[in-house]
């Protein structure tokens, strides 16, 4: 007994220790005070069921894809637009766009020499067709701009293909924009480009081209697999000669109307305060464009959808909007910048989703420094979700042109490991977004929209 007296005496300095110097749980700040209650209720409702994934589903399913100027765009419109207003949210309407009608036709790429290979491609957005056709010559294999111009004599009359290894979609993805342009300037008659992504199964990824240099010859740009693009760089390096035929019917025509959908959940006390959330509904013209960025518009939705079941209606305005156009022009962020312009200044602050479905992250923002302080407090609401904290830098092409007027900007940010394995492919299908991700993201979603629409001030600008 003596001996378990002495070692309880020992020890208990040194548990005393231990007990000071775990740390005491962090205390909730004012915001967390405030609205921990409903952030709750938001998310035990947002993960009730999968309603999110079925309407994303039926969206996706019915329609197709949506590129600009497509009659499957604007019948999704149309579907949803009434399918939201009869949920009862409130002041529904479409609000017009003109945006540019590029449409793909025909094409194929096959490997003549040194064998036979009929290679998967896909069109890059804006780009020019060949010639009847097609085009046929050898292929000149680059790994970067440096090395075109290295190259130049040898590329005269061929078609440049840049096998560029993918080290992140901004660092990669200005071989898609500008390619065809430097190959042009060598007298290249077509590029090719290694898909934009950090994997495939030979499949390839479209997106848009920037647009031409009139200094220089148009010619066509197209995508083909990371599997065919490093096939053909080793049949170079073993010295032996590569003949494509590339035939392409692409063209742009005139630009046509298409509309931004938009609904709200109007503010009890200052309905012409708002923040402003959502996705683009446009999409390229493969897959379903579940991920890019359907999702992105249904996580909106139904967020706002959410909070009118839920009776949490806020000081301000939430308005959501699936903007159109953005894949190929960005013309709907642009018309809803020039509609809304004499009401920016009420404006709170513009959340965009496009950057995927999955695991939600926490989110980004671009203001002051005060403002961010605000952003941080709100964010320790969504610890259950898995993204407490946020971080610098954040908006989106589509709340863009209404962030450089001084509109505060944030991003949905979610886990992108395996967004770029789909980006622009026939893959982007529902199939690959998981119901409860989903619901997380329509919970953090209308949770931060939520608090920021009701806080007693505004989110501050300076």
């Amino acid at each position: 007994m003596l001996r378990l007296v002495l070692l309880a005496m020992l020890l208990a300095p040194a548990a005393s220790l231990s007990a000071q110097n775990r740390k005491a749980p962090a205390r909730p700040n004012p915001i967390q005070r405030e609205y921990q209650a409903a952030a709750d209720r938001i998310i035990a409702a947002a993960m009730a069921d999968s309603a999110a994934w079925n309407k994303l589903a039926e969206l996706t399913d019915g329609f197709g894809h949506r590129i600009s100027g497509s009659e499957s765009l604007e019948q999704a419109i149309d579907w949803i637009l009434a399918r939201m207003k009869s949920e009862g949210l409130e002041n529904v309407r479409g609000e017009p766009a003109m945006v540019p009608r590029w449409v793909r036709g025909h094409e194929q790429a096959e490997l003549l020499e040194p064998r036979y290979v009929k290679l998967p491609m896909l069109g890059l957005g804006q780009s020019v067709g060949t010639r009847r056709g097609g085009i046929q010559a050898e292929v000149l294999v680059v790994s970067s701009f440096d090395e075109l111009k290295a190259r130049a004599a040898d590329a005269r009359g061929k078609i440049v293909l840049f096998d560029v290894p993918f080290t992140g979609y901004g660092q990669t993805v200005r071989y898609r924009g500008v390619g065809a342009v430097e190959a042009a300037k060598v007298g290249a008659v077509a590029m090719l480009l290694r898909s934009v992504g950090p994997f495939g199964m030979r499949t390839p990824h479209t997106g848009s081209m920037q647009p031409y240099d009139s200094t220089v010859a148009r010619i066509p740009g197209a995508a083909i697999t990371m599997e065919d693009a490093a096939m053909l760089h080793r049949m170079q390096q073993r010295g032996q000669k590569i003949v494509v035929r590339l035939e392409m019917e692409a063209q742009m025509l005139p630009d046509v109307p298409s509309r931004n959908v938009v609904a709200e959940l109007a503010g009890r006390e200052k309905p012409a305060e708002v923040v402003v959330f959502g996705g683009h509904i446009d999409s390229w013209d493969v897959g379903t464009g579940a991920m890019d960025d359907a999702g992105g518009v249904v996580i909106a939705w139904e967020a706002v959808r959410l909070l009118q079941k839920l009776g949490l209606r806020p000081r301000r305005t939430i308005r959501v909007v699936g903007w159109t156009n953005e894949e190929n022009g960005g013309r709907g962020g642009q018309a809803y910048r020039d509609a809304h312009r004499s009401e920016l200044a009420g404006h709170v602050a513009a959340i965009e989703s496009d950057g995927g479905t999955f695991k939600f992250r926490g989110f980004g923002f671009t203001g002051s420094d005060s403002a961010y302080a605000v952003i941080r407090q709100i964010s320790k609401l969504l610890g259950p979700l898995g993204g407490d904290s946020a971080t610098v830098g954040g908006g989106g092409a589509d709340i863009g042109p209404i962030m450089a007027l001084g509109v505060p900007g944030l991003s949905h940010n979610v886990d992108g490991t395996r967004y770029f394995w789909f980006h622009h492919t026939d893959a982007d299908n529902v199939d690959k977004i998981d119901p409860r991700e989903l619901a997380e993201n329509v919970a953090a979603m209308a949770i931060m929209a939520y608090v920021l629409a009701d806080l007693p001030t505004p989110l501050p600008r300076k």
